[in-house]
């Protein structure tokens, strides 16, 4: 029988130990957002990240049929450099596990993960959501109903903006899963500071997440997320008339060569990379930034309530 326990590096089982402050982090944006050799790069600035803002980062996969929560040096060389490491959603993990597969997880897998460990705060990008014409496919990310079943705060840019974003919403309402605007009274747009939408709780610092974080416990009741939702920074968005334009332009495409399922997300993020010239990428990377600084915060806050 395949052992599914989660292994957590020394330095994070050692912080869980004592309390202090965590920040997961996903790894499919090393194994599968990236290009070789900037994603280790990456990888590693954002747990430096984590560090400076007082907390331990806890990477995320699974390798050779083992999750990890937290990656020693060498295993976070080997989700950004093997090819043939996996893409692992929650619905993937047993599979993976009883396969002694490798992967790195998606929103879903390591918000689960995580969880499981004991760590309570998560930074990534942005989430997965209600996609575009769902009354034709019902297709919807694995995220949402994960995260209304899981005790975890997310600190995210909101959703990819080439999902639907009031039909995510509104789905997370029906969920029962709490959104804060964080210093925003509208809704991110992932790319964009703003996606139009508005939202209705709005907090201003750290602590008022981390008073949110008690409040959830003091109740009881469902184990559900909590979604901070922290807009990129105005001057380091993409130019919105430019998203726009090459996001319908792609979504055009998309319809006339009957792409569709799993194959139509992937096929968005490309056309909005090669159509702005690469500032997609580095809006994404703005964004993943500010959230693992936000998370540290939070989760320094939350450790220093406690």
């Amino acid at each position: 029988m395949p052992d599914t326990t989660s292994l957590p590096s020394p330095e994070v089982r050692d912080a869980l130990a004592a309390g202090r402050p965590v920040v997961a982090l996903e790894s499919t944006i090393i194994a599968h957002g990236l290009p070789r050799p900037r994603n280790l790069a990456v990888a590693e600035e954002l747990e430096e990240l984590v560090r400076s803002g007082g907390a331990v980062p806890a990477t995320v996969a699974v390798l050779d049929g083992r999750p990890h929560v937290g990656l020693v040096k060498d295993q976070l060389e080997r989700v950004a450099q093997d090819e043939s490491v996996r893409k692992l959603g929650h619905r993937d993990l047993a599979p993976a596990i009883a396969a002694g597969a490798s992967g790195a997880t998606t929103v879903s897998a390591t918000a689960f993960l995580a969880a499981q460990a004991g760590i309570r705060v998560f930074a990534t990008g942005g989430l997965g959501g209600v996609h575009r014409g769902w009354t034709e496919t019902q297709d919807e990310s694995a995220d949402l109903a994960l995260l209304a079943r899981t005790r975890i705060t997310v600190v995210c840019a909101g959703v990819k903006s080439i999902l639907d974003v009031p039909a995510t919403l509104q789905r997370l309402e029906t969920l029962g899963v709490s959104i804060l605007g964080y210093g925003t009274e509208r809704f991110p747009g992932f790319y964009l500071t703003s996606s139009g939408e508005p939202v209705d709780w709005t907090v201003r610092t750290p602590e008022e997440v981390a008073a949110v974080m008690r409040a959830q416990d003091a109740l009881g009741g469902p184990e559900s997320a909590l979604i901070v939702a922290n807009p990129v920074p105005e001057g380091e968005q993409l130019d919105p008339a430019l998203h726009d334009r090459v996001l319908a332009e792609a979504l055009t495409e998309c319809r006339e060569r009957g792409i569709g399922g799993q194959a139509v997300t992937p096929f968005l993020l490309d056309q909005l990379m090669r159509g702005t010239g690469g500032a997609s990428l580095e809006a994404n990377l703005a964004a993943v930034r500010g959230n693992v600084r936000l998370a540290a915060r939070i989760a320094v806050a939350r450790t220093a309530a406690r």
